[in-house]
């Protein structure tokens, strides 16, 4: 099946609620900023972005007047500091605004930032989008089920996320998964399997090669890997379940045929026990801040009408739970599906302790 049947033609920007925004308020999420994203429109003219290879990236990197580039530079460092420092200007002196690339491919038409250290040439991106409520909530989600940090700012209209580092996903197994050895393939299957999980529990769509990253790392004297999201605008959002399953994309298969070679059934079943329990005990230690999260989004619109209906039906279908017949948003399903998975663990864990009571 392809994707273009697979996924809805065309996914709407949902509004913040005010519930939303006073949530993002309590955990210092809504911060005021000195410039927005129709500020960044205003430019005079672009050029294509080519990669190392001379393709095109689809980002054009764009110019602005010398009067309006003055005034954008400063509000960039601005929310530069913001983000990654103590927001004040006193390191404005040291940074650069090396370049704002602007794509139109996919939903959210961001804009990326390259900031420099004029000191030390480092560098580091981040980008500003226009607001959606279910990429807000992708983005939280991320933070509280993940085993990764995300930093982001929201303001009136405006979103700001920091860059995630890693190689593309499509990049990764066109020119680097090739030269792996066939340990490193197997604990890259391994992690494709909790990944493929995780997307699924916490309903995050769309995790096609490119929409996600592989970051290597180095652990005493081999190096590990490990997968991270890089999109979010599709939380919650398709009715068909297998949007939320990375297996089931074409540009996902060389990974799926890895998985297939490299691990056994019992191991692959294994692996998702493991990603399912670490998703388990996050909910449980994240205190009151998940629990207020999913309430909103149990009450918000993020997606239409008849997603919610396909969905609550195929996972009931996969579940037998009737709870999600009863389903009438999209934030209910996502708040039964991650009650689901903490009741399971939480049965399997007495049953644990019972069985030790009475020495079975």
């Amino acid at each position: 099946m392809s994707e273009e049947r697979m996924m809805s033609k065309k996914k709407p920007a949902y509004p913040v609620s005010p519930a939303l925004e006073a949530y993002l308020g309590e955990f210092s999420r809504k911060i005021e900023i000195p410039i927005f994203y129709e500020d960044l429109l205003r430019f005079s003219g672009s050029v294509v972005v080519y990669d190392s290879n001379e393709k095109d990236t689809l980002w054009v990197r764009v110019f602005y007047s010398d009067t309006e580039r003055e005034e954008i530079d400063l509000g960039l460092k601005k929310v530069y500091s913001i983000l990654h420092s103590d927001g004040s200007d006193r390191i404005f002196q040291y940074l650069n605004v090396d370049a704002v690339d602007f794509c139109t491919f996919g939903n959210s038409k961001p804009f990326r930032i390259k900031v420099r250290n004029i000191l030390n040439d480092n560098f580091i991106y981040f980008y500003v989008k226009k607001t959606d409520a279910s990429r807000i909530y992708g983005l939280e989600l991320e933070h509280l089920l993940s085993p990764y940090n995300l930093h982001f700012l929201v303001y009136k209209g405006t979103l700001i996320e920091e860059h995630i580092a890693g190689i593309p996903g499509d990049v990764f197994i066109k020119e680097m998964l090739p030269a792996c050895s066939e340990s490193e393939k197997a604990q890259l299957a391994k992690e494709f399997v909790k990944f493929n999980e995780r997307c699924m529990i916490r309903l995050l769509g769309d995790m096609r090669s490119y929409n996600y990253v592989i970051v290597p790392m180095i652990d005493f004297d081999h190096v590990v890997y490990r997968i991270r999201a890089i999109d979010f605008d599709q939380q919650s959002f398709e009715g068909k379940l297998r949007i939320y399953r990375p297996q089931f994309f074409k540009e996902n298969l060389t990974m799926v045929n890895m998985v297939r070679d490299k691990l056994l059934r019992d191991s692959v079943d294994q692996y998702k026990v493991e990603e399912r329990s670490i998703i388990a005990k996050r909910i449980l230690s994240s205190g009151d801040r998940l629990r207020k999260l999913v309430d909103i989004a149990r009450k918000d619109t993020i997606s239409l009408p008849e997603n919610v209906e396909r969905l609550k039906k195929e996972i009931y279908d996969l579940t037998h739970d009737l709870h999600f017949k009863k389903c009438q948003r999209m934030g209910e399903i996502l708040d039964l599906a991650l009650d689901f998975v903490r009741r399971n663990y939480e049965d399997v864990s007495m049953k644990q302790i019972i069985t030790k009571k009475i020495g079975i």
